[in-house]
């Protein structure tokens, strides 16, 4: 693979995650309690379990990101069939699978803090659940792949 294509999905990774990163320090640091929206007794108590399972998902999501940083850069170095790449796509499934996980959880509080005039809360909650569950799929298709061909590699360098 060309050194350029690699650069062109490190800017798409870099791209993916400045959005997220602005809406971590700007967007949901914009919840203010003392909002007349939060005012109500049925929304009270549901500000800071939406907020905290937010702030929880970013983590694994950040983490992921930069697994995907390092396997690109694992490509350029000519060391994609290797442990490393094999261990990067393995955390990047479980990140994957603990972002579905919190997003399970969090659904509830979702759809308690939309009304139902408001479904946009619950689709994206469910699109956050769905792209996770492919990108958790595609790093299990892809690691074991990846292991297959390490192992015959390693078998054909044996009988060499």
């Amino acid at each position: 693979m060309k050194r350029g294509s690699t650069l062109f999905l490190k800017i798409a990774v870099f791209l993916i995650g400045t959005p997220v990163l602005a809406v971590c320090i700007f967007g949901l640091s914009r919840f203010d309690p003392n909002s007349l929206y939060w005012q109500s007794p049925e929304l009270a108590n549901l500000q800071y379990p939406v907020l905290i399972g937010m702030y929880a998902a970013m983590i694994p999501f950040f983490i992921a990101l930069y697994q995907t940083l390092k396997l690109l850069s694992y490509i350029d170095r000519n060391k994609a069939f290797s442990e490393l790449s094999v261990r990067a796509l393995k955390t990047i499934k479980y990140c994957a699978i603990i972002i579905i996980i919190l997003y399970v959880v969090e659904m509830p509080f979702l759809y308690l803090l939309t009304k139902a005039d408001d479904a946009p809360g619950i689709i994206i909650g469910l699109v956050v659940i769905f792209a996770s569950m492919v990108i958790a799929v595609f790093a299990a298709v892809l690691q074991r792949l990846l292991q297959t061909a390490i192992n015959l590699k390693s078998e054909n360098d044996l009988t060499v």
